[in-house]
């Protein structure tokens, strides 16, 4: 399965942290089983952008 995030300003990468987490989580448990993962993209569309404070919150929420 994939599943596309399009993410566009700071207090949605808030939002779509935690998913992620789970997603990862979840393809950590499921490992062996390949048909079972999930695809997960994350589709950042550049609204309010500023290189820096991206850094910041990518690094600190663990976003890809």
């Amino acid at each position: 399965m994939r599943v596309i995030n399009v993410v566009g300003a700071r207090p949605y990468f808030m939002k779509i942290a935690p998913i992620i987490r789970a997603i990862r989580s979840f393809n950590q448990t499921n490992k062996k089983n390949q048909m079972n993962q999930i695809n997960c993209v994350l589709v950042h569309t550049g609204q309010h952008y500023d290189y820096e404070m991206s850094k910041v919150f990518f690094e600190d929420l663990e976003i890809p």
